[in-house]
């Protein structure tokens, strides 16, 4: 199979199984959807969407979310984890979202990459998810899958997201970083990961990925 009939295989093969994509956070509007993700850092989506309601019944625009204290914040988020650095970000961030951007979460990567606790990863969520901008973020399940199917040498999550920018049409990036990310947790996670369901990487992927694949199934 050649690199363009990969390429090609892979994105029937997500469209097929995702026609209809959900989006993993709940949120209602760019400001929470802004505040989820940043609280998904190092935590699991089930988790965060647990705790979102919790903290967006008390505050959710940043005029509300700069009346409760850092510790308040941290007091209702602490079950995500990293709940220190993110109160202060989420406290930090809504005043300058007041004092910069009228309130407003502004649709630019690089305002956005400015707030405190968002990096580059949050912003390119926001604005795809919530502003429908063309980006493409890479979490640890995209990471993992495009090194897996050969796309990217995967060496880090900045040369995985210029690698998928390169090879991937630009008007699907906002759909298929998403396909992706569902197809990692459902078919090709991390641990516990069985091929003959992982039907992508099993087609089209990297030579040695499935050699030390086998080579462990058969010392098992």
């Amino acid at each position: 199979m050649t690199k363009a009939e990969k390429i090609a295989f892979t994105i029937s093969t997500l469209k097929e199984l995702y026609p209809e994509i959900p989006v993993p956070l709940d949120h209602k509007d760019p400001y929470t959807l802004l505040i989820a993700v940043l609280m998904s850092a190092q935590s699991t989506d089930v988790r965060v969407n647990k705790i979102t309601p919790l903290l967006f019944a008390k505050a959710d625009n940043p005029y509300d979310m700069i009346k409760l204290s850092v510790d308040e914040i941290r007091e209702i988020i602490k079950p995500v984890g990293l709940s220190p650095m993110k109160a202060k970000g989420i406290h930090g961030l809504s005043q300058i979202l007041i004092d910069k951007h009228n309130g407003e979460v502004p649709k630019d990567l690089e305002y956005l990459e400015e707030l405190p606790a968002v990096g580059h990863k949050t912003a390119s969520v926001v604005i795809s998810q919530a502003f429908g901008i063309p980006a493409f973020p890479v979490d640890t399940h995209i990471h993992r899958l495009l090194y897996r199917w050969g796309f990217t040498n995967g060496k880090n999550v900045v040369q995985t997201e210029k690698d998928a920018k390169r090879l991937f049409p630009k008007e699907i990036w906002n759909d298929l970083h998403l396909q992706i990310i569902w197809y990692g947790r459902e078919y090709s996670p991390a641990r516990g990961w069985d091929l003959e369901k992982d039907i992508i990487t099993k087609t089209i992927g990297r030579k040695t990925v499935l050699n030390d694949y086998y080579k462990k199934k058969k010392t098992r």
